[in-house]
């Protein structure tokens, strides 16, 4: 081989390894072909995975026309299946004249030298490259079969580094989706930590579902009873949608619900479940749709609905993997937020039953009881015609009448203080105290409200002024039934945009750690996150207990001049009162 082929060898040879793209290999491998031997034509055969056909047939230097004339490529017949029963090098002078020759076929360019050498990779044949007809018109050389043999050489080790990298390429994806998966998980792993609204999280859930797989629209519809209702929906969709109730039975999600296993509306009976039964009855239109189950351990509390619009496409086998596996983690923030829930229903109705007993009784024990004792004492003085025994009766049945008033107003107003309506917060918590006072407790009361004479806006809510009474209502009992205390220290205040309220007992405290939350502290819990606000309880054996809430103030509205009139009539004269009474 003389020097300049051989630096042309080496140089083609050198294009073809830098290639790491295997449609960029053949390529470079094709061209080389066609410059080192001066070849009209070229082409390469690659072997199908059982070695005995073609499976891929690439040319060069027959224009598109004339392939488009020619039909399919050859699949290994004839001369080309020679290099495919025995690889090894082949040069004709006719190929027309080989005994396994079929011939051409109408319209193919005429050819007659040939020159075939066959690829390798791994030792083992991979495919075939074919030359023939030299520009010059002359054969191929032994000087020509060599270069090719070489460049063969090349080419199998190009192929096998763009397989190599391909195949770390695709390894390398799966590991991102993979990462990808586990991130959405961790996402709203930490974003739903410790929330327990479910609307919130299904509203987070909607989102990173959505994204995770760049789908459309995402909803998640959820099992009530024996219907599917859509409880959340993210994207490109129609927010009516949210809230309605289906029939399980004959919807898409149905199937998920039954089978636990995920379905698409490219299967004709999903789409039509989806179309006659399911969202898409309320006039949703997809082009494609994952349905993806929510499982938590035994329990499939509802289903993910992933939807693209009609032309965007279908989602792929690792959305599928993706959106399962993200479905998991949805799950069960799911059922945990659905149990939280229950559980504090069940808390307010065990409070509400609770309230009600403590008011029977005390209308039993002490109301009933004296108004019965006042009835026996009328009716003895009935007996008699002595007006003395008649008028003591009288200013007794008085007395006892001024007593069992004052019971009464004690529990309406423990159901709601007039004296919060009328007066607001600062003189609702005065007399609050003064019931207590009445008690024999030793009550010291500190009231800081920025509420000044004539504003009735610069009050505080409606709601805001019933959780701030209820937690001060709530802390005082509690330190009176619960921890024996004789004496409460009670603040109330505003500043900087939060108000306060703080009832320290004086009484025998308790182990937080191991002491369960009463009906009154899930109650104080509830009202103050409700409202955004922070519950903190400090309490110690030997040490009382302190309360303290504070939550975000809020203002009533402006109001017109007879409101403010009005205000001017009821507000209490200094905006801030300190009082302790025995």
């Amino acid at each position: 081989m003389q020097d300049h082929a051989l630096r042309t060898l080496i140089a083609l040879g050198n294009s073809v390894l830098e290639e790491s793209e295997l449609e960029l290999v053949f390529e470079r491998v094709i061209a080389a072909g066609r410059e080192l031997t001066g070849a009209r034509y070229s082409a390469l055969g690659v072997l199908d995975a059982r070695r005995e056909r073609l499976e891929r047939f690439l040319t060069s230097g027959i224009d598109g026309e004339t392939r488009e004339l020619l039909g399919e490529p050859p699949s290994g017949h004839g001369v080309l299946g020679e290099l495919i029963r025995d690889p090894r090098p082949l040069r004709l002078h006719d190929v027309g004249a080989h005994p396994r020759s079929y011939g051409f076929p109408v319209g193919h360019p005429r050819m007659e030298t040939f020159l075939g050498v066959p690829i390798l990779v791994g030792g083992e044949a991979w495919g075939n490259l074919y030359l023939t007809e030299k520009a010059d018109g002359s054969e191929f050389t032994e000087d020509d079969e060599q270069a090719v043999v070489m460049l063969a050489r090349y080419a199998g080790i190009a192929i096998d580094n763009a397989r190599r990298i391909h195949d770390l390429s695709g390894r390398r994806d799966e590991l991102e989706r993979s990462l990808a998966a586990m991130r959405a998980t961790t996402e709203i792993s930490r974003a739903l930590a410790g929330e327990t609204d479910l609307d919130i999280i299904l509203e987070l859930i909607a989102k990173r579902g959505r994204a995770l797989v760049g789908a459309s629209a995402l909803l998640i519809e959820l099992v009530i009873g024996d219907r599917i209702r859509v409880a959340a929906a993210a994207g490109d969709i129609d927010r009516e949608i949210v809230g309605r109730d289906i029939d399980i039975g004959p919807t898409v999600a149905g199937r998920v619900l039954e089978t636990r296993r995920a379905q698409r509306l490219s299967d004709e009976l999903n789409r039509a479940r989806f179309d006659s039964a399911g969202v898409g009855h309320f006039g949703l239109t997809a082009g494609a749709g994952l349905f993806v189950p929510l499982l938590f351990r035994t329990e499939t509390p509802g289903v993910l609905v992933a939807l693209n619009t009609p032309g965007a496409g279908d989602f792929s086998d690792d959305d599928e993997r993706l959106l399962t596996s993200f479905a998991t983690s949805a799950a069960s923030a799911v059922v945990t937020a659905r149990s939280v829930g229950s559980e504090r229903l069940l808390a307010r109705e065990a409070a509400t039953e609770e309230e009600r007993r403590r008011w029977a009784r005390e209308l039993h024990d002490e109301t009933l009881q004296g108004l019965g004792a006042l009835r026996l004492a009328l009716s003895a003085a009935r007996r008699t015609a002595d007006p003395e025994i008649w008028r003591a009766a009288l200013d007794d049945a008085l007395a006892e009448l001024d007593t069992e008033i004052a019971n009464v107003r004690g529990i309406i107003s423990d159901v709601r203080p007039a004296a919060l309506d009328e007066l607001g917060l600062g003189a609702a918590i005065e007399a609050l105290a003064d019931r207590f006072r009445s008690r024999g407790i030793d009550v010291e009361l500190k009231v800081d409200l920025d509420w000044e004479a004539g504003r009735a806006d610069a009050r505080h809510d409606d709601e805001l002024e019933t959780a701030l009474y209820r937690v001060a209502q709530e802390a005082m009992t509690n330190g009176l039934k619960h921890s024996g205390a004789e004496a409460l220290a009670v603040e109330i205040s505003d500043a900087d945009g939060r108000a306060t309220v703080r009832v320290h007992d004086y009484g025998q405290g308790f182990d937080p750690s191991e002491a369960p939350d009463g009906f009154g502290l899930v109650g104080m819990r509830e009202r103050v996150a409700l409202l955004g606000g922070s519950l903190v309880i400090d309490a110690a054996p030997g040490s009382g207990t302190t309360v303290i809430a504070r939550l975000p103030v809020r203002r009533r509205p402006a109001t017109n001049g007879t409101d403010r009139s009005l205000a001017a009539t009821t507000a209490p004269p200094n905006r801030s009162a300190s009082s302790k009474r025995t």
